[in-house]
């Protein structure tokens, strides 16, 4: 991959270099060709280059250049599965040669795959159905250099600022690929969610089955549920419902649980049109809220609900939007998107999701402040992946064309004085 785009890249300077005009690497990188390249390669790759593009290609607050955006884009839904030999290999490691003998069936095909594994639908002698996620094997071992490799990309010239350093973005990132890639964790975090949501008529989570779980391997219920995209021609109360919901969730999450499924691929959410309830699948990418970082956010939100643009400014050094070495003007760019991203939280009555241009106005709002090349500062790892949750509930919405009362809702947990939901 790496000898290829160095190939077009020279010949490209050659050209560029033959009719007069000055090479431009960034747009030498990111030509057509090089985008499907780089598309094909990452998608092959599978494991931690896949999930580290999918993490990135959901808004971290890093502004990429619309190329690079595109290939990371790409990513989210390309993962390629394990052969059925493999995938036995894989299995007699965890569960021991015989493994079979435990089920009446076992779907050697996947249902489902993403970057770092994939699920098997299997049913048990006493008739329950289960799902299977199986991990891709050398996934653990390969975590450290495939996110090296990824972050060299991101470092040639043209593609972030001068100056910029994600070496603290990136360093996250493995530490939560990591733990994304340790299933015993994972179950845990499931058992958690399913402890703390057990009394929802709401939410449903699938029932662990920890006798078959081992770190490479996570057994649960297997969960009758259609996409969320079922939902965009269901009645607007219905729309409403589901996205109030979930946006509630992460807003309990955040001031309430203290700890943030951080991953908003939509994939991770269905519904149960059966009992109307929302299905909640995937707990790897689980981080811990601290009591702090909570605090930081309420007063946050409290000061920007209220329109106090040096209370709000003041809110947003100390969570990490711009230290005191960041330059009045980027402060204020910065500021200037912030308060334009809260606008529907200030609004009294309802915000239409369904008829807003909010998330095209933010990416341009983004792609400026990003085409600024001096500005460097890069947010806190904590804070940007806390970001790519909100950023996905706002996607998540806008697809379902919802219109919420977002205000009231945070007003909530803003005040102290009222218990918590």
């Amino acid at each position: 991959m790496a000898s290829g785009i160095a190939g077009d890249v020279a010949a490209g300077g050659l050209r560029a270099l033959a009719s007069g005009r000055r090479p431009d690497l960034a747009q030498l990188i990111l030509t057509p060709a090089n985008t499907l390249r780089l598309t094909d390669g990452l998608s092959h790759l599978r494991g931690a280059a896949l999930k580290l593009g999918q993490m990135l290609s959901m808004d971290t607050g890093l502004v990429l250049p619309d190329e690079l955006t595109v290939i990371l884009g790409r990513l989210r839904d390309d993962a390629r599965h394990m052969p059925p030999k493999q995938l036995q290999t894989v299995l007699n490691a965890q569960w021991g040669t015989g493994w079979y003998g435990r089920f009446a069936r076992f779907d050697v095909r996947p249902f489902a795959a993403a970057s770092i594994g994939q699920v098997h639908r299997a049913i048990t002698h006493d008739g329950q159905e289960l799902a299977i996620k199986v991990q891709y094997p050398g996934v653990q071992a390969s975590i450290d250099s495939n996110v090296n490799n990824v972050a060299t990309l991101l470092r040639l010239p043209g593609i972030l600022p001068r100056g910029m350093d994600i070496t603290p973005v990136l360093t996250e990132a493995k530490r939560q690929l990591h733990a994304e890639a340790d299933y015993l964790a994972e179950a845990d975090h499931l058992a958690r969610f399913a402890t703390l949501l057990e009394n929802s008529e709401t939410f449903v989570l699938p029932v662990l089955h920890k006798e078959l779980c081992t770190p490479q391997v996570l057994a649960m219920d297997y969960m009758e549920s259609a996409p969320l995209d079922s939902l965009v021609d269901a009645p607007q109360s219905a729309r409403n419902r589901v996205a109030s919901a979930l946006i509630d969730l992460v807003l309990r999450e955040l001031f309430v649980f203290g700890a943030m499924q951080t991953d908003p691929n939509l994939a991770n959410y269905r519904f149960d049109p059966t009992t109307g309830r929302i299905v909640l699948l995937d707990f790897g990418a689980v981080q811990p809220i601290s009591p702090e970082l909570a605090a930081d956010f309420r007063a946050l939100a409290r000061v920007a609900l209220n329109g106090n643009a040096a209370e709000t400014r003041d809110a947003m050094l100390r969570i990490g939007y711009f230290d005191s070495t960041t330059a009045p003007h980027h402060q204020d760019l910065i500021q200037s998107m912030f308060q334009f991203a809260m606008g529907p939280l200030r609004q009294q009555g309802p915000f239409d999701f369904g008829q807003s241009e909010l998330l095209q106005r933010l990416r341009h709002m983004g792609l400026a402040i990003g085409s600024d090349r001096e500005l460097a500062h890069v947010p806190p790892a904590a804070t940007l992946f806390l970001h790519r949750k909100i950023a996905g509930m706002y996607l998540m919405a806008t697809k379902l064309r919802a219109c919420i009362a977002l205000r009231p809702m945070v007003e909530r947990y803003c005040d102290t004085s009222l218990p918590p939901r």
